[in-house]
């Protein structure tokens, strides 16, 4: 006997009827329910409110030509004027790109130095020594004739007074520069030291020079001790470095000067000397530079301008120290030859010490020169120089 169907009341069995069997809750994916019977739309039939683009009427008399070059209408589109980029110019690959505009130059203050250029005033060009040349052969008369010359040869003590006063700026300048280092060398004992070192070496001759140098060093040393003990060794090695190469090699210049009866010719033929070598060396150099002499320490210096430097001295030399010191010209070449090497390695002394110092001039206190060191580098090497052979080759009478 069978079983009634709780929820069908009919028997269950190989005799139930093919008929599916409704349920008694609503299934959503086989039966939809009773409250949302609601007709299914057919997803593949027209929709109602739109039309189809009408077929391209003409697409064989066109199909071959541009795109761009059909009429309104190919190929089932609406007009071009309907769509808001028709009125953009179409993107041609053939077609050079216009260039950009030049960028407006920035308006306000020029760079300091810098003049504006017209077509009556060109630019102003730097030379191939990297100065500006006009302006350092203005400011190196400008010293030479007012600083040096006049006082030379009217009033010798005022001579003393301009060897102090550079030599307490050339302190200044090398105290400035290698404090880039670290070190910190006392200023103030630096200054009176050289200024005393001068004087004792215009008065009292070679031996107080030497006693100048001791007593600037060892004032040096007592002056750092307030700062303790921190960076000493440092500040006084660069320290004593300053007192030797500003104040003891500046402190030549007032022995030669000091010499009574042709004090300021020595200095001149000195001075000329050096001038001749930095000259035949820059034209030279200019002209022929080839082969660079030291390229580590100063690019800009080569072989050739070295040659021309002591060709220049030596012969200016044989003819100045024969007319003014009654020297023979050999030894007069012989005094320019040594001269100008002297010179030389003045120079390419203090520029080894600027690029390790990562400077490329002492100061800007000189327009077209950069400070006074930069013209003193040559000069300072060249007066102990000097001063030995002269003392050799024309001794001072008594």
């Amino acid at each position: 006997m069978s079983h009634l169907d709780p929820y069908g009341g009919e028997p269950r069995g190989w005799d139930r009827p093919d008929r599916p069997t409704a349920l008694p809750w609503p299934e959503p994916d086989v039966e939809p329910a009773p409250w949302d019977r609601r007709p299914v739309p057919d997803r593949y039939a027209e929709p109602r409110g739109l039309t189809r683009p009408p077929a391209d009427p003409y697409p064989e008399a066109y199909r071959d030509q541009p795109y761009d070059e059909r009429p309104a209408g190919i190929n089932g589109h609406r007009d071009p004027d309907d769509y808001p980029t028709a009125q953009l110019e179409p993107v041609r690959p053939d077609r050079e790109p216009e260039p950009a505009p030049d960028p407006e130059p920035p308006r306000g203050r020029r760079a300091r130095g810098r003049r504006r250029a017209s077509a009556d005033r060109p630019p102003t060009q730097p030379s191939r020594a990297g100065r500006n040349l006009p302006a350092a052969i203005a400011v190196g008369l400008g010293l030479g004739v007012g600083a040096i010359l006049l006082p030379l040869f009217l009033y010798r003590p005022a001579f003393l007074v301009v060897v102090a006063a550079a030599v307490g700026v050339g302190v200044w300048e090398m105290a400035r520069a290698v404090r880039r280092s670290g070190a910190h060398p006392p200023l103030v004992p630096l200054i009176a030291g050289g200024v005393l070192t001068v004087g004792l070496a215009w008065f009292a001759g070679p031996d107080a020079l030497s006693l100048g140098l001791l007593v600037t060093v060892l004032g040096t040393m007592v002056w750092r001790l307030g700062d303790g003990p921190g960076g000493y060794q440092r500040d006084l090695t660069a320290a004593t470095l300053i007192a030797v190469y500003v104040p003891f090699l500046g402190g030549f210049a007032a022995l030669l000067a000091a010499v009574p009866d042709d004090g300021h010719l020595r200095v001149l033929v000195t001075l000329v000397a050096v001038v001749l070598s930095d000259t035949g060396g820059y034209a030279a150099g200019v002209a022929f530079g080839k082969h660079p002499m030291a390229p580590a320490i100063s690019p800009k210096k080569s072989w050739e301008g070295f040659a021309g430097s002591v060709t220049a001295a030596a012969l200016g030399s044989a003819l100045l120290l024969w007319l003014l010191l009654d020297v023979a010209p050999w030894w007069g070449a012989l005094f320019g030859l040594a001269v100008s090497v002297a010179a030389v390695l003045g120079d390419l002394a203090e520029s080894m010490i600027k690029r390790d110092l990562g400077i490329k001039d002492m100061s800007n206190l000189l327009p077209g020169h950069g400070g006074l060191m930069d013209r003193l580098d040559s000069i300072l090497f060249a007066l102990p120089t000097a001063y030995l052979l002269l003392v050799v080759v024309a001794p001072v009478a008594g």
